[in-house]
């Protein structure tokens, strides 16, 4: 009987175990089915768009079978900041959009239209034209139209008179006064002071205006000449005289290597005016282009002609994609006009390659979507708080990252009086502290002169600043009255 009880109470016990086994389990498949639909609810309530771009480096590249590029990152971020998913297909027709001869339009605005994309991500400039078939959200890359060249199809030869290049004319003609100015103090103090020409009567002064001349064109040379100063006044002017073309010599030196380095005299192609007086490069831009479309409406003179030019040379100036004008620039006598920001991207990339100065066309690159789309709106503050919080800085460094030397080089430039203004003021100062000097001296030379022979100071130095500067006129007087005396 004991036996039965326990046999029961062994299967009671087992029984009630399985069950709250069983429902302790239910409850954790229940639980993690829950948990799963709520990972699966925000995926699938996201809406999807369809992206449409156009393949070019930088913005949009096929590395290891997946697109990547500058729009990509700037498509993550919108679709991180207001979450919607997306698929990415790359224009049919490789075109950004133009209106065709039968009056549709083409490219990545035609894809929209036919709503074939909901959004257009690319490097996709925001015209008038296009404006009134779709929307454009603010610009996120700010650009213009410049011109791509070749260095070595744009070297010329240098002018015959190069070496003048490193000052500008203004510096030039400073340097000169400098010079005249600083040898007629020479001149003048090297009379006036009785230390380097005690008797004006009798003996000879060596810093004629010639000489003077001759001992500062020596020191501009660095090389010693003669005469030798003895004044302390005199001194006072070479000292200060030497110093002045030892920094001026350096600055020369110095402005004129980086001349030789940075070719800046080399571009005769500065502007699009100098572009069309030339005659050894061709020049063009993409086929169906806003950058062709802009020389088409612009009433500029210079603009029509590089439109014309183009429009006659079509099948031959035109190129289909950016990679082609970038090869074409590198192998043959051909500039590229089209928007500055990619031809710095082709001249980070590749050395040889520079933009001319001139930028013209200010526009932008914006984000494509159909007219009265709820996205335009969201996307356009979306990209407002990337470019407040420098995430659009950080990638276009990014993706516009350089190795080339010349990218990280100031633009050279002719140096101005202005950045030599101090040189020329030390100068003026020790000219100034000489002619005292030498008044000083001979003022002191006149007070002794004036105890011996009982006159007074203001006339001895008087007849001493007269005869100093008037000797010559006195020595020709003494030779023609010793000529009448012998005739």
């Amino acid at each position: 009987m004991d036996k039965g009880q326990h046999f029961v109470f062994f299967v009671l016990t087992t029984v009630l175990l399985l069950r709250e086994s069983s429902h302790a389990g239910a409850m954790r498949n229940d639980a993690a089915a829950s948990k799963d639909t709520d990972l699966r609810g925000p995926e699938e309530n996201l809406p999807t768009l369809t992206v449409t771009t156009i393949l070019e480096d930088p913005y949009v590249m096929v590395r290891r079978a997946e697109l990547e590029g500058y729009c990509i990152d700037l498509l993550k971020a919108l679709a991180s900041m207001l979450h919607f998913s997306y698929k990415v297909k790359v224009v049919g027709d490789g075109k950004y959009g133009a209106v065709s001869s039968n009056g549709n339009w083409t490219g990545m605005i035609g894809e929209i239209l036919r709503q074939e994309a909901d959004i257009a991500v690319a490097p996709l400039t925001v015209t008038s034209a296009r404006e009134e078939v779709v929307s454009f959200t603010t610009p996120f890359l700010q650009t213009g139209i410049g011109i791509l060249l070749r260095k070595d199809t744009m070297s010329q030869e240098m002018s015959f008179f190069h070496f003048l290049a490193p000052f500008s004319k203004e510096t030039w003609t400073g340097l000169l006064f400098a010079y005249i100015l600083t040898c007629f103090c020479l001149f003048l103090v090297a009379r006036l002071s009785p230390c380097e020409w005690n008797e004006p009567k009798n003996e000879e002064n060596h810093f004629t205006f010639l000489n003077s001349l001759w001992f500062g064109a020596g020191a501009l040379a660095l090389q010693g000449v003669t005469p030798r100063p003895k004044a302390l006044s005199v001194r006072v002017i070479a000292a200060i005289w030497w110093l002045f073309t030892i920094a001026l010599l350096a600055a020369y030196i110095a402005n004129f290597t980086a001349l030789l380095s940075s070719g800046s005299e080399q571009l005769p192609i500065q502007t699009f005016e100098d572009l069309v007086k030339q005659r050894k490069l061709e020049f063009g831009t993409l086929d169906g282009s806003s950058t062709f479309y802009y020389f088409k409406n612009s009433k500029n003179p210079i603009h029509q002609m590089i439109y014309e030019y183009m429009d006659k040379r079509r099948d031959h100036v035109l190129v289909k994609t950016y990679q082609e004008a970038v090869q074409r620039v590198m192998d043959s006598n051909y500039a590229f006009i089209g928007e500055s920001i990619s031809q710095d991207l082709a001249a980070a990339r590749h050395c040889n390659l520079i933009r001319a100065p001139e930028v013209i066309g200010a526009r932008g690159f914006g984000i494509a979507t159909a007219q009265a789309s709820p996205w335009t709106k969201k996307l356009s503050i979306a990209v407002l708080k990337l470019r407040e919080s420098g995430d659009l800085d950080y990638l276009r460094n990014k993706w516009w990252e350089t190795s080339c030397l010349h990218k990280s080089r100031e633009r050279w430039s002719p140096l101005q009086p202005q950045a030599l203004g101090g040189l020329f003021l030390t100068l003026a100062i020790g000219l100034a502290l000489g002619v005292i000097a030498a008044v000083v001296e001979l003022s002191n030379k006149s007070r002794h002169a004036a105890g011996h022979v009982k006159k007074s100071c203001c006339s001895i130095f008087t007849e001493e600043m007269c005869t100093r500067l008037r000797i010559k006129e006195n020595t020709r007087q003494s030779q023609e009255t010793s000529g009448r005396a012998n005739a």
